[in-house]
């Protein structure tokens, strides 16, 4: 499948927008000069079922989106942000490590790239926090009220990711644990693994935040139902309301080879937290950070009308093919 995309400079192609400042204490560059008018759309669009994807700046798009029009989000985001500028996506694309740690040999298996965030500054923090209240001011004003906002989030940085996301006026209603057994942790002491090889520097990590938030209610729960379809979780059956714990797994082999994405997650996992989402079956879908497309084929395989943003091009025409592919998975 051929998807055209728009020309995006090089130095511009994996910057996340973020007008508060960046990460490293250098002043920004100035803005660019405004393009001339042009009849061209602003992003290219890519639709498949009940799919639309945009290669946008989701930033930019949030803005323009026209408020009180999304009865939910599921995102899979840049943990840290850092990780996703364009130098360190350079890195990674060129086995060159930045914040990516490089692959190892484990068991003589090839362990995956994976953003270190023990290495992120307090400029980094800093960063990451006003990153995250910008966002969470914009998803307040396209969502409606009672609207569920679900954001992965890393342990190590989820407390700053739900401050900011609670500074921005959505109320936190907890968190959607992913149980799932990682590599992360649990390693002994860097250059002295003899010497204290009964100890590790963390915990082996065995679960996954995802910070669940809910827009500001119009009335009572019941009301909002009857108004907005939307103040609640969709029960996964008559007898079991939808559980904060749900068992998952790394994905799946075919799930790598048809979205090759480092941040990809499963199928199984993501159905069940976007068919959660929307109490009454109905309604929109956003994601914002849609990476390899994942959260909008599970949309699909349920039913649902959603919409994701990718300022990648590469990931972009990664997700056009990846959409229909998942979407079939059983």
């Amino acid at each position: 499948m051929d998807i055209a995309t728009r020309a995006v400079p090089p130095s511009q192609q994996y910057e996340l927008a973020f007008s508060h400042g960046r990460a490293d204490e250098s002043p920004p560059p100035p803005p660019p000069p405004p393009p001339p008018p042009s009849s061209e759309p602003t992003s290219t669009a890519f639709l498949h079922g009940r799919a639309t994807l945009h290669l946008a700046d989701c930033f930019a798009w949030l803005k323009a989106c026209q408020p009180r029009s999304i009865q939910a989000v599921v995102t899979d985001p840049p943990y840290g942000v850092h990780e996703f500028q364009a130098v360190q996506m350079q890195k990674l694309r060129h086995s060159g490590g930045g914040v990516w740690r490089s692959p190892t040999q484990l068991n003589g298996h090839r362990r995956a790239a994976v953003p270190r965030f023990t290495v992120l500054t307090a400029a980094d923090h800093h960063a990451l926090r006003k990153f995250y209240e910008e966002f969470g001011q914009l998803i307040a004003s396209v969502v409606v009220p009672g609207a569920n906002i679900i954001v992965a989030a890393q342990p190590l940085l989820s407390h700053l990711v739900a401050a900011a996301l609670a500074a921005s006026g959505l109320e936190l209603r907890g968190s959607i644990i992913r149980q799932i057994t990682t590599l992360r942790g649990g390693d002994r002491p860097k250059g002295a693994e003899r010497e204290f090889c009964d100890v590790s520097v963390m915990p082996r990590a065995n679960w996954e935040p995802w910070l669940a938030f809910r827009a500001p209610l119009d009335g009572r729960v019941q009301d909002n139902l009857r108004r907005w379809g939307t103040g609640g979780f969709r029960r996964s059956s008559a007898e079991r309301p939808f559980s904060d714990l749900i068992e998952s797994s790394p994905a799946q082999r075919a799930e790598r080879a048809i979205a090759p994405h480092p941040c990809l997650k499963p199928q199984a996992f993501l159905r069940e937290v976007v068919r959660a989402v929307l109490p009454l079956g109905t309604g929109l879908v956003l994601d914002p950070f849609a990476g390899s497309g994942s959260t909008l084929a599970a949309a699909n395989a349920i039913g649902y009308r959603s919409v994701g943003i990718e300022h990648d091009p590469i990931y972009f025409e990664m997700a056009g093919a990846a959409i229909p592919a998942l979407e079939k998975l059983t």
